[in-house]
């Protein structure tokens, strides 16, 4: 049983509800002075990050073997920790050409807490376990908890009954006391201090917890091949700047004209990395898919391995 109490005491002892001295008269500044007070404070913000990188790099292993044996992630947060795990997961599939249901964000209330605020929604423990099992999560999933107090009911329900199936979890959060890191497999404490606004986590906890996110999708896809060099190859190309990105991506990995490079693209059946391996092969299509049978290999890999069994 999670005991959910907050009291004024342990409101005291919060990381992230402690008072900002240097904005302690924010209310009196002149625009040029608060801007620039905030953009001083969102300096600090990477380098809280910076001091987790251990922990992250740890998790991301995780998350990449566990996409290798046919697991799922799951970011699971609310309010605008959660919000921001719905970004990243949104982002990934037209960015790296993954399905939608590899990477996931859940949040207290649902789709409409996107958009607006329902506070309330994460006070229930058993809402966060419901939410798992209407994804049907299983043990070679991994859950990442969001939450910058680290004491969100919601979240904690849905580690505790991950962490009971024997998932990976991890927890990011920005309070030194936070209720998830007891929970989770790693931790990830974002030491960014007092807030400019007491309490206004959707700034410097907010910055520091979607630069984890992206560390954490950007790096598991670099591992899983879907970037050759630093070119997203696996995109999908759903919209008219994407389709000219693609050819572009197809240029800039094997160096070949433009009319070279939509003729690959076409007959590649518009997918950048299968072009870019015909390309550089000067093969075809079939024997192209056939040669990146398995998704989760590097460009670099598979033509080492065709160079390898030509010499042989």
């Amino acid at each position: 049983m999670i005991d959910t109490t907050i009291t004024q005491d342990m409101l005291d002892l919060f990381t992230t509800e402690q008072r900002n001295e240097k904005t302690s008269h924010i209310d009196e500044m002149s625009t040029r002075e608060i801007v620039e007070v905030i953009n001083d404070e969102d300096k600090t913000v990477p380098y809280a990050v910076e001091k987790q990188l251990d922990q992250i790099s740890a998790l991301i292993e995780d998350v990449v073997l566990s996409f290798k044996n046919g697991g799922r992630l799951f970011y699971i947060g609310a309010g605008t920790s959660g919000r921001l795990g719905v970004l990243d997961a949104s982002e990934c599939p037209p960015t790296f050409g993954v399905s939608s249901s590899m990477v996931q964000g859940l949040i207290a209330g649902g789709r409409e807490a996107l958009v607006r605020s329902i506070e309330n929604a994460e006070d229930e423990v058993e809402s966060g376990e419901k939410e798992l099992d209407s994804v049907n999560f299983t043990s070679k999933d991994v859950l990442v908890g969001i939450t910058a107090s680290g004491q969100a009911p919601y979240v904690l329900g849905a580690m505790m009954k991950a962490k009971r199936m024997g998932a990976v979890v991890g927890a990011i959060s920005c309070n030194r006391g936070s209720k998830t890191f007891e929970h989770a497999t790693h931790s990830i404490y974002l030491d960014v201090g007092p807030e400019v606004v007491t309490g206004s986590t959707r700034m410097k906890a907010g910055t520091a917890q979607k630069l984890v996110l992206n560390m954490i999708t950007t790096t598991s896809m670099i591992r899983l091949g879907k970037v050759y060099h630093n070119l997203m190859v696996d995109l999908t190309p759903v919209n008219k700047k994407l389709i000219e990105r693609s050819k572009r991506l197809i240029r800039q990995a094997t160096g070949c004209s433009l009319k070279e490079a939509e003729k690959a693209f076409t007959e590649s059946g518009k997918k950048p990395k299968i072009a870019i391996i015909m390309v550089l092969l000067n093969i075809s299509r079939e024997d192209a898919e056939l040669l990146e049978n398995n998704d989760t290999k590097p460009i670099s890999e598979i033509l080492k391995q065709y160079k390898s069994g030509i010499s042989e």
